[in-house]
């Protein structure tokens, strides 16, 4: 079982890997610095947790930023457990954190939602055990499943180029079981594993699913977020490489021909999507609301509007690369994507539509639901 920490506005740095048992059972945690690597996972297409654990200041509150990381567990399609950490502060505000939570989509469970949310004090050291027990209530009623003598393969949680020890990479391995000797490929990148250690340190020579290990034999540093697989030589490794080096290629080719509002209206009528994704920025909230409004009452029966993130303020690399991996259109109202955003889009192959006028806005997203309904069959004798 696999969970995802997920620090909203906290000072993780790096992205670690940690195991430990609670009643018989492992739980192995990811600590990811925030949803840029979270997303980056998505995007290759790994689905790093089982679990994600929403990490809540309860002196705080929902912040922007918990906003946001609650959008892209929304759409990873994890369930989500909350944290309420330092509720040893004399202004920690648990009604209020859950009545903001409540605003977020995330209803407490006590509230009749489906939302555990765990008052902590990790200073204290108080609540842990409730959360280790509400994060094991959730995996139960999870088909989590994996296979340890199946096919052996995984997701890369972090890597770099040790001055000593070359090339090391965290693996968390999903499925099968992963051995010294083992040859493996990561993204571009393959060799052949010559030391495995567990998260403390110590050396192992075999790895089962949902064990995080630290390997040294890849040739070069692999992303964060790569999927590893093994190989059955060094020989078949380095073809699989090459095939792969030349579908990124492509691929990065087809990604650089923008997802404009008029290839989604394509594939909606081609029957590929029956939902646009919108992420929606404006100056300021007494703009965003109207909007909002305006843009949900445009709904029809066939086909869904589903706004994935909302917000003021300018447009962030934050924005443009939750819609790279949600496939959605992001709109701008009185502001400017920023030059770092806008950089990302066009590599990314995002679409940005600003506006001034807020009938404009939704003129064009009519126009679009209209593009995409199917069309009306009816039976005329002649």
């Amino acid at each position: 079982r696999q969970m995802c920490i997920r620090d909203s506005g906290g000072i993780t740095q790096h992205i670690g890997a940690y195991q430990i048992q609670h009643e018989g059972q492992t739980i192995s945690f990811l600590d990811t610095p925030g949803h840029a690597a979270f997303t980056a996972m998505r995007a290759r297409g790994a689905q790093g947790a089982d679990i994600v654990v929403l990490v809540v200041a309860a002196d705080d509150g929902v912040m922007p930023q918990t906003r946001e990381a609650i959008a892209h567990a929304k759409a990873a399609q994890v369930p989500i457990v909350v944290a309420l950490n330092k509720m040893d502060r004399p202004n920690a505000n648990l009604e209020r954190c859950k009545q903001q939570l409540a605003e977020a989509e995330l209803v407490p469970d006590d509230w009749d939602g489906d939302t555990i949310v765990v008052p902590l004090s990790a200073i204290d050291k108080t609540g842990l055990d409730d959360l280790m027990e509400a994060i094991l209530l959730v995996a139960d009623n999870q088909e989590i499943l994996a296979n340890e003598h199946g096919a052996v393969f995984g997701t890369v949680i972090e890597a770099e180029r040790d001055r000593f020890k070359g090339v090391l990479a965290t693996l968390l391995v999903q499925n099968g079981t992963l051995k010294v000797g083992d040859v493996v490929i990561a993204g571009t990148t393959h060799g052949r594993i010559k030391a495995m250690f567990d998260f403390r340190g110590n050396k192992v020579s075999e790895a089962g699913p949902s064990m995080p290990v630290s390997i040294m034999g890849l040739d070069d540093v692999p992303s964060a977020g790569d999927l590893f697989q093994t190989s059955i030589s060094e020989r078949e490794a380095r073809t699989q490489v090459k095939e792969r080096e030349i579908s990124l290629e492509e691929q990065a080719h087809a990604q650089r021909q923008s997802t404009t509002l008029e290839q989604l209206f394509a594939r909606f009528q081609a029957g590929e999507e029956k939902e646009l994704r919108l992420i929606i920025k404006a100056d300021v909230q007494g703009s965003l609301e109207p909007i909002i409004s305006s843009v949900n009452d445009l709904q029809s029966g066939e086909i869904g509007i589903n706004i994935i993130l909302s917000g003021t303020g300018n447009i962030s690399e934050g924005d443009v690369m939750l819609a790279a991996t949600s496939k959605a259109i992001v709109i701008g109202f009185n502001i400017d994507p920023d030059a770092a955003a806008r950089r990302l889009a066009d590599s990314e192959g995002v679409s940005i539509r600003t506006y001034n006028i807020i009938y404009r806005l939704t003129e064009d997203i009519e126009k679009a639901l209209k593009g995409m309904l199917d069309p009306e069959e009816r039976e005329t004798v002649i």
